[in-house]
């Protein structure tokens, strides 16, 4: 866990009067280990391999904690349960495009797109106070050859769990 992740949630906790467990900090180890989005389970299995003693419950509290504090972020990759990107503390201003072909996760951050969402909701008369894009998208690859290197290699079972990350200017 960085020293920044580590003061923000301690003063997060302070301000509630709750305090740090052991508990809590092998999920938030377990949570920003990674760089792939993950739901409830996910995280539950991933703390599960560092303290065999994690409760189901525990993580949920801690979710929401991280959530309330603003160190995880829920995302919503149009499937039927909330995910967590751990990743907004690095890049605050990404987005996602979901593949429908293979489920790939692609995150990406455009300085054409932060000035478009800026354009337009002062346009309107308002001020974000959060913005998210979601692409859902067709692989052209696959529709091209029929064949997809990404879901290839997850079929084959090396892949990286669904995210890579791209920057466009």
């Amino acid at each position: 866990m960085t020293e920044a992740i580590r003061q923000t949630l301690e003063s997060f906790l302070a301000s509630k009067g709750l305090r740090r467990t052991k508990q809590r900090d092998v999920i938030i180890e377990a949570a920003f280990g990674t760089q792939e989005h993950f739901n409830a389970e996910d995280l539950h299995a991933m703390s599960r391999r560092i303290d065999r003693t994690i409760s189901r419950a525990t993580v949920y509290r801690t979710l929401s904690l991280l959530v309330d504090c603003g160190l995880l972020r829920e995302v919503d990759l149009g499937r039927d349960q909330t995910y967590y990107d751990p990743n907004f503390l690095d890049k605050p201003e990404h987005n996602h495009l979901i593949c429908v072909d293979c489920d790939r996760v692609v995150e990406f951050e455009d300085d054409h797109i932060a000035v478009m969402e800026d354009c337009i909701t002062r346009r309107l008369g308002f001020t974000p106070a959060s913005k998210t894009i979601r692409i859902v998208a067709k692989c052209d690859q696959l529709g091209r050859t029929g064949h997809c290197a990404f879901r290839d290699q997850e079929r084959a079972g090396h892949g990286s769990h669904g995210l890579s990350h791209a920057h466009a200017h």
